[in-house]
């Protein structure tokens, strides 16, 4: 039986690696595959890894349909043996419905990747979706760490070095940020993202001498 698997974990815990080496390992097999991504930080059509690996995708705007699209590549006389769909959280809930409805409907097995919660702490609409509708949801046993040296198991958006909890959900990162706003993501354990203390208002305020090279 085809299954809906979703692979979460924070920032650098290697999710678009996984995808890639998923699809690579299917591939190796003789099994025939469709890769996609939504709002990559290399660009729209790319699925990009932190390691440096790159492949070309299916971009999925919001109004995408994976079942139209599946339907009228399977009536073209298209094989397809399953979907790798990275940066799953930027999804729209109806995506996932229908990622579903091709695996149910057509058995083609679905493989997830994305993050769990946004910068404020909440629930993606994609993810949460993921997470009602998948066969299995798996966390990625790749272990991130915050500044502090614990386990960190949330996402921080920092703008000028100052950690933001308001604004608008999806804003890439890894981009060139205009010279006035410098926009960058950081991984913290729950304890310093609830007291907002990025690593560097940790060095500002000498909390510890230097922040552990971890996050």
């Amino acid at each position: 039986m085809a299954e809906l698997t979703f692979w979460t974990g924070t920032m650098d815990a290697g999710k678009s690696t996984l995808a890639l080496q998923t699809d690579h390992n299917h591939a190796a097999r003789g099994r025939i595959g469709r890769l996609f991504t939504c709002q990559d930080r290399a660009g729209d059509a790319t699925v990009s890894s932190r390691l440096g690996l790159t492949r070309t995708a299916v971009e999925v705007a919001p109004d995408f349909d994976f079942w139209r699209y599946t339907v009228d590549a399977l009536t073209r006389g298209a094989r397809i043996d399953y979907f790798v769909c990275d940066e799953a959280q930027f999804y729209e809930p109806q995506q996932i419905d229908a990622l579903a409805k091709v695996v149910d409907e057509l058995q083609i097995d679905v493989f997830c990747f994305g993050i769990l919660t946004d910068f404020r702490t909440r629930l993606f609409p994609g993810a949460a979706r993921l997470v009602e509708l998948a066969d299995r949801t798996e966390v990625l046993q790749v272990q991130t760490l915050c500044w502090c040296g614990e386990r960190a198991t949330h996402n921080a958006r920092t703008e000028n070095g100052v950690m933001i909890t308001e604004g608008e959900v999806i804003v890439v990162g890894d981009v060139a940020a205009p010279a006035e706003t410098e926009v960058s993501y950081e991984v913290l354990c729950r304890q310093h993202h609830r007291r907002g203390m990025t690593a560097a208002r940790a060095r500002a305020v000498s909390l510890v001498s230097e922040p552990l090279p971890f996050g």
